[in-house]
């Protein structure tokens, strides 16, 4: 299959960036990513509007389904941003507005808290395992341990941390 749009990922980021500003949604109000799998490729832009999160997805898989074809990421990538500025042509053409458009399209869920025990043992998500818990535990007591120059008051409260961790995963 050869190449259908010119233009690299970055180009296409660029657009993206471009499109949002048009859209009205800032630039920490959005995050894309593409990705290489033994299954094929795969891009996605989530936006965050009215505090709701919407996602656009494009596969290899996908543009098959419908006859596309398509095989590489920065043409996968490119669909979405060609999409996304074509919505946002027919709301600066008064058209549409983007809440109208967006109606129809699902919002994804949202994200599940995490408990703060684990945001004070250094998670940015929840540990898949207890062992991961028990090595963040043990690299920060090195440092947190007053006998190490910590003090006492920081390794109470990382040792509190902890424990919390170990109960929410139910040990």
């Amino acid at each position: 299959m050869t190449k259908q749009y010119r233009g690299t990922l970055e180009d296409f980021e660029k657009k993206l960036s471009r499109v949002m500003g048009r859209l009205g949604v800032d630039a920490d109000h959005y995050q894309c990513d593409y990705y290489e799998r033994k299954a094929g490729c795969s891009c996605f832009v989530e936006m965050r509007y009215k505090d709701k999160t919407y996602r656009f997805e494009n596969s290899s898989a996908k543009s098959a389904a419908c006859g596309r074809g398509l095989v590489y990421k920065s043409d996968l990538f490119g669909e979405i941003v060609y999409s996304l500025e074509g919505l946002a042509r027919a709301v600066e053409k008064g058209i549409f507005t983007l809440d109208m458009l967006l109606e129809g399209v699902p919002a994804l869920p949202e994200a599940p808290t995490m408990e703060a025990c684990f945001t004070a043992l250094g998670f940015a998500n929840r540990p898949a395992s207890i062992e991961d818990i028990k090595t963040q535990y043990k690299r920060l007591a090195k440092v947190m341990h007053p006998d190490s120059g910590g003090s006492g008051e920081a390794f109470t409260a990382l040792t509190k941390n902890y424990n919390a961790c170990l109960r929410a995963m139910k040990v």
